[in-house]
């Protein structure tokens, strides 16, 4: 069982030394032993204040995370197990309300076992004021990164936990809807972890405690400066321009073309990565998607890697474009795929669904957003993420409505005319600058 420490722990583990300001407690008259004068709570209440040195199950106050100061709400899992009833929802409503007016991203540090027995139903809606509470914030633009610790599960969970931004979790916390007295008598406790719930694209990170205060510090910071755009980068291979079509086919497929992951690490001093669709899945190797700090600033930025996308990619990239638009952080998107991966198990994910919300992300969006096609373009695949009117390429790239060799199999072509083919589909970078396709072709960086 991974270490528990209290809600006062924890702050001094994250917050910089003496920034905390505890956030006044909202007054409220409550019947003897509670709203369904539950008998015994007023003890147990009291018990639960001797133990822990708190009033309720969760500290809210104001601080500075590495520099930046947020709003933080942090479970005392030693009181009721952090549980939530009706002074625990005042307090959270408080918080959220302080965050809003004064304009700062909200922290909930989590620990809890749900929602508090002893208060029935009324305690039970105290979930719908905190999913209210995180939709206003949301809604003013401000960023919500929750830390799971252990246990978090419940009603918790399912809204101040899985209902943020990002989510991040410290090792070993048991995570999930259900705690473990109510979970089948053969559930695999396995699957009730924080690195289980990476693992399906529900959590993006788990982070050691020492790490924790950097990790956040270095979230929150990116979340709350945003650059004004997102230029495209410089090419990092060839610099002269294929002759022919098939020759951009095959100077994209090259193995030692530059990838995602040189032009991110060229592109950005320092970056943190987004994992997980919120759907069950992730695509590690197909898609990068995360935020990185340029010349001081934050740029989000999706990418693809040159393989086939999966399904949980594309939900991925639209999780991540929606959530800088929000934040008012531009993108970039890199492109650079063979297409869309289209054997049986991404259809039986939500291949076309998953491509129509990338589509949909990119179209809606209001901030700058920025594409470089570095590779291939395969088909649709790869136009989900191309930006219109802002798509750049470098000279190692080709776009194509399908691949050469499916385009001659289509057309009932013999496999000599593939090459024919390649070129009458134009699809060389200047041939997309001449057809209207992209707006221009990069240069390799000046040494």
């Amino acid at each position: 069982m991974p270490e528990r420490r209290s809600a006062r722990e924890i702050l001094t583990l994250v917050t910089d030394p003496g920034s905390f300001t505890e956030l006044p407690c909202p007054a409220r008259q409550s019947k003897t032993d509670g709203p369904l004068a539950w008998e015994g709570y007023d003890a147990s209440r009291a018990r639960a204040a001797a133990r822990t040195g708190e009033e309720e199950s969760v500290v809210c106050g104001t601080a500075r995370v590495d520099g930046t100061r947020a709003v933080l709400i942090v479970f005392e899992f030693g009181y009721l197990g952090g549980s939530l009833g009706e002074r625990t929802g005042d307090r959270l409503e408080a918080a959220y309300g302080h965050a809003r007016a004064h304009r700062l991203p909200v922290v909930p540090l989590v620990a809890t076992g749900g929602s508090r027995m002893q208060e029935g139903m009324l305690a039970l809606t105290q979930l719908q004021r905190v999913a209210r509470q995180s939709a206003l914030t949301q809604e003013t633009g401000l960023p919500q990164i929750a830390v799971l610790r252990d246990p978090t599960t419940g009603g918790g969970w399912a809204t101040l936990g899985a209902g943020a931004d990002v989510v991040l979790a410290l090792p070993g916390a048991q995570v999930g809807f259900a705690g473990s007295r109510v979970r089948p008598a053969d559930a695999d406790p396995a699957a009730y972890t924080a690195e289980a719930q990476v693992t399906a694209g529900a959590a993006d990170a788990v982070v050691a405690p020492e790490a924790l205060k950097g990790v956040l510090g270095t979230w929150l910071r990116l979340l709350t400066s945003p650059a004004l755009e997102a230029p495209p980068p410089p090419a990092l291979g060839r610099g002269d321009l294929p002759g022919t079509g098939w020759a951009a086919v095959q100077r994209a497929r090259a193995p030692e073309r530059p990838r995602a992951q040189a032009y991110l690490d060229a592109y950005f001093t320092h970056r943190v990565a987004l994992s997980g669709d919120r759907c069950g899945g992730t695509d590690p190797d197909g898609m990068l998607c995360g935020f990185g700090e340029r010349d001081g600033r934050t740029v989000a930025y999706a990418a693809q890697t040159g393989t086939a996308t999966r399904p949980a990619g594309y939900r991925t990239a639209a999780r991540l474009i929606r959530l800088a638009d929000r934040l008012g952080i531009p993108v970039l998107t890199l492109v650079d795929t063979p297409g869309a991966a289209n054997d049986a198990e991404a259809e039986r994910q939500g291949a076309g669904p998953a491509i129509a919300d990338a589509f949909g992300a990119v179209a809606a969006a209001r901030v700058p957003l920025t594409t470089l096609l570095i590779g291939e373009g395969g088909s649709g695949g790869a136009l989900a993420l191309a930006a219109p009117g802002n798509t750049w390429a470098t000279p190692d790239s080709y776009f194509s409505v399908i691949a050469p060799e499916l385009a001659a199999a289509i057309l009932k072509r013999p496999e000599e005319e593939v090459e024919t083919t390649a070129e009458q589909l134009r699809i060389r970078p200047q041939d997309l600058v001449e057809l209207g396709v992209i707006r221009g072709i990069v240069n390799p960086a000046q040494p």
